[in-house]
């Protein structure tokens, strides 16, 4: 007899997805022109065609991760998720949009920095081609306590991190983001830490889930979520998920993160989500979910504990500063 082990995320099928739902979906992005590729086939890597803009359809369908198929509630829709955004660079309202369409996403170059036998430069295609690409759902939880489920296109941090092959030294991984004055009126705002970088423990960027989002919705990723490349860390707040990544380095110092070097008694490293550690300023225990109007509990690691909760096994829970 078979047992299938349920994920700590999951809750009662009567709140979950209807398959139907689910199926429908994938039938739409099969309408778009997508081949279909299953995720067990092992067939080659899923890439988007050269040059594509943001926004048009990903060719071939990367397989959707079986892992990783249902957050548990039902995908956000993406006219909700697409046009409520935080992306300070183009302003501090969420109806950042269309300002971010001036986002110059291609071509795209990451340098690849610090204690990495494979430190350089290399070219965003030239990367996807040495990287498993695949679509997971995944939960994206604000720190501003609303909350979203987004079916991403990328693939995990731990393979980047593998690739890059990160010395002994390396003790932290930090992403840094684009700042281009020229298309980034936010970034003229000189009291803001730009450019907006963040960072996790090398243990962390080697568990499974954290993912490298190159698309979304069966798309090569909006402007708005990132473009091109961004950062996804599902069990932390969304300001940890870094966007439009130009530059990642292996470093031994723990990096600053921008929220917390612009406010550190409000935002700190870790950034775990805990419904029991308030921020300063207003509760975590509940969030509104988007597209919806509904108000949900706020659950500890964003659902994702069975997966991540081992990573700080040896830190005293109890602080404060594991969650903030």
């Amino acid at each position: 007899m078979h047992f299938h082990r349920r994920p700590s995320w999951h809750i009662p099928e009567r709140e979950v997805t209807p398959e139907r739902v689910f199926l429908d979906r994938r039938a739409v992005l099969a309408g778009l022109g997508f081949a279909g590729v299953a995720a067990a086939s092992g067939l080659g890597v899923a890439r988007p065609a050269a040059a594509r803009p943001a926004g048009e359809a990903w060719t071939p369908a990367p397989p959707l991760d079986p892992a990783y198929a249902d957050a548990g509630r039902a995908i956000t829709p993406e006219a909700v998720s697409g046009s409520y955004n935080n992306f300070y660079e183009f302003g501090t309202h969420k109806g950042i949009a269309d300002a971010a369409q001036k986002l110059p996403s291609d071509p795209w170059t990451l340098q690849i920095e610090g204690h990495a036998a494979r430190a350089g430069e290399i070219g965003l295609e030239d990367l996807l081609a040495k990287m498993p690409v695949q679509e997971r759902v995944y939960r994206h939880r604000c720190v501003e306590a609303w909350s979203m489920v987004v079916p991403w296109i990328g693939f995990p941090l731990a393979e980047l991190v593998k690739w890059a092959e990160p010395t002994s030294a390396a003790k932290y991984v930090r992403f840094e983001t684009l700042s281009d004055e020229k298309t980034m009126p936010g970034i003229r705002q000189s009291w803001y830490p730009w450019p907006y970088v963040e960072g996790v423990t090398i243990e962390e960027a080697l568990n499974p889930l954290p993912f490298m989002v190159t698309g979304a919705y069966g798309k090569v990723l909006p402007k708005q979520f990132g473009a091109p490349i961004r950062l996804h860390l599902p069990w932390k707040y969304g300001f940890k998920s870094a966007k439009s990544v130009i530059r990642i380095s292996f470093v031994e110092e723990q990096p600053m993160g921008f929220w917390q070097e612009l406010q550190g008694s409000e935002y700190g490293f870790w950034a775990n989500v805990n419904p029991e550690f308030s921020h300063p300023r207003w509760s975590q225990a509940q969030e509104r979910v988007l597209g919806t109007g509904d108000e949900a509990p706020t659950v500890i690691w964003n659902g994702y504990g069975e997966e991540v909760a081992g990573l700080y096994k040896d830190m005293d829970l109890s602080k404060r500063g594991l969650w903030f």
